[in-house]
């Protein structure tokens, strides 16, 4: 992605939207646990990564509204709505929006809850969070696509062989004789 928020040329927003949705799957795996009948700790664990995972979504939203706003746009098409990059774009940033959304919601109705235990219909509410996630990781997969097109490195596993002036073979060889 054309992006300023890189590291070693790879954007940073994609990484860092892995962390809050793996915290939204491990909280729910915690509180379906706790809602069918396990130890009544596995509900507060699952509370506290589901915060976690708001927070970890605070900041990937923060990197992703840096990206929305360096995303190359086709310059005869300047809206959202006609450009299908940054419709694409927008539309993932809305979907994690939603899904941060669906989890705060979730997290204020525990707040109020001795131990923070979970219940069917928030267990739902987390589900349905997830799936809109799931809309969200494809989305975010079709936008990666989008904007490696232009960049001429290589998208498949031909990326992970050994690059052609390597400084990794030097180290540990004299060289001269």
């Amino acid at each position: 992605m054309q992006s300023r928020l890189r590291v070693h040329g790879h954007p940073i927003q994609p990484m860092l939207v892995t962390f809050p949705f793996g915290l939204f799957v491990c909280a729910t795996v915690f509180d379906l646990a706790d809602v069918l009948g396990g130890p009544a700790f596995l509900g507060l664990v699952g509370y506290w990564t589901a915060v976690a995972a708001l927070v970890a979504a605070g900041l990937a939203a923060v990197a992703g509204m840096v990206d929305l706003w360096d995303a190359p746009g086709d310059p005869t098409r300047r809206t959202a709505v006609t450009d299908p990059t940054r419709r694409t774009a927008v539309t993932f940033n809305l979907v994690n929006a939603g899904v941060a959304v669906l989890f705060v919601f979730a997290c204020l109705i525990r707040s109020r809850v001795p131990e923070h235990g979970a219940t069917g219909g928030l267990l739902l509410v987390e589900l349905l969070g997830l799936l809109l996630g799931a809309v969200g990781v494809r989305l975010g997969g079709s936008l990666v696509r989008q904007f490696d097109q232009g960049r001429g490195e290589p998208t498949s596993f031909e990326g992970f062989g050994p690059p052609a002036s390597s400084v990794a073979g030097g180290f540990g060889r004299r060289r001269g004789g």
